[in-house]
């Protein structure tokens, strides 16, 4: 779905995603959003606390996850949940109970036990709906292309080292955990991010982004400079 730029993308997204959660609400006594990290992501999320107040949404009945996380202390404002949740928590008012950030490295030993335990609360959870962003190289969650994180793997999170983006130590789902969500949805903001998009849409094997898909629906919401390699039929899927 293409949208203007990113000033028009966000509040779009924003506005389904808070329609969706009331509608499967309607028929779920309790609704799982799988977060995702960046500027686009968090863009949204500003819009979306915004819309919260004059909705219908039941926040006692949501349940919030992250797709991956920077491997740092619990306080560092990388962090993708921190990021996230400062912005939301205006206007959603979540137990810690309904907040289901990845383990920070305050008292972890690496981000491989803390990728094992983060799968361990997981465990047969499914995803109503996945938010995942892209970068320019095609990477989603901190799967990367050319990368060990890129291998196949019957794990449902993975710790990541050497990541080829700063910082080095991280933590994700996998394809495992993210395509058995029932609905994905993949926002890309700029023109640095056209090529990947051409690519993951076309097929592209090589391209993480490609791997991603939900198991009812898989939405693609794109602004014009990140489409601007796509026919006008094939923005979204």
């Amino acid at each position: 779905m293409r949208h203007r730029d990113a000033d028009s993308l966000a509040p779009a997204v924003a506005e389904r995603l808070l329609r969706s959660l009331v509608e499967v609400q309607r028929d779920k006594d309790v609704v799982h959003l799988c977060l995702t990290g960046g500027r686009i992501a968090n863009r949204m999320y500003a819009e979306f606390a915004d819309r919260v107040p004059a909705s219908d949404l039941d926040p006692t009945r949501l349940h919030l996850w992250w797709g991956d996380e920077r491997f740092l202390e619990t306080g560092d404002p990388d962090r993708n949940a921190l990021q996230a949740l400062a912005v939301l928590a205006r206007t959603l008012h979540l137990e810690s109970s309904q907040t289901h950030s990845m383990p920070a490295s305050t008292g972890k030993a690496d981000p491989g036990d803390s990728a094992f335990a983060y799968a361990e609360e997981l465990g047969d959870t499914r995803f109503d709906i996945c938010l995942l962003g892209m970068g320019w190289d095609g990477h989603v969650a901190s799967i990367f292309p050319d990368h060990p994180s890129f291998d196949s793997t019957k794990a449902l999170a993975i710790g990541v080292t050497d990541a080829p983006k700063p910082p080095s130590e991280r933590i994700s789902l996998t394809f495992n955990a993210l395509n058995r969500s029932d609905q994905v949805w993949v926002l890309v903001s700029g023109a640095d991010k056209a090529r990947a998009v051409a690519r993951a849409l076309d097929g592209d094997p090589t391209v993480p982004g490609s791997h991603v898909h939900g198991r009812d629906v898989t939405l693609w919401f794109l602004d014009e400079e990140a489409a601007a390699g796509l026919p006008r039929y094939q923005c979204s899927l």
